[in-house]
């Protein structure tokens, strides 16, 4: 992981003792696939190390439930990425924020901080 990478808005967010953080099963699954298919330059990730790290630092694992799969289908069609918009469908089905960086995805109403 490279935090030096993160906003310093991201870092706070991540550094406030208030607030919970998780991390999402659709994001390691995403991580998975990519690696199988060797888009190395997408996701140069471990994702046996970024879980364990993430589960060290303290993040809660959100899996996917029906009801997030289900609220997908709710969302408009203003971006096509299938695990971005399980992670908004997630956010908003369990009262999270979701943090990005992505545009697109920051271009949804509901519990959003472009970061």
């Amino acid at each position: 992981m490279r935090p030096e990478r993160l906003s310093a808005r991201a870092r706070a967010v991540l550094e406030d003792p208030g607030n919970t953080l998780a991390f999402s099963i659709a994001s390691l699954w995403e991580i998975v696939i990519k690696t199988m298919l060797e888009r190395h330059d997408d996701f140069a990730v471990d994702a046996v190390r970024l879980r364990s790290k993430l589960l060290e630092s303290g993040y809660e694992e959100l899996p996917v439930t029906g009801d997030h799969a289900l609220a997908v289908t709710a969302l408009p069609s203003l971006h096509k990425d299938p695990f971005d918009r399980l992670l908004l469908a997630q956010a908003m089905t369990e009262g999270l924020t979701l943090l990005t960086a992505d545009h697109a995805l920051g271009a949804y109403p509901g519990p959003i901080l472009r970061v």
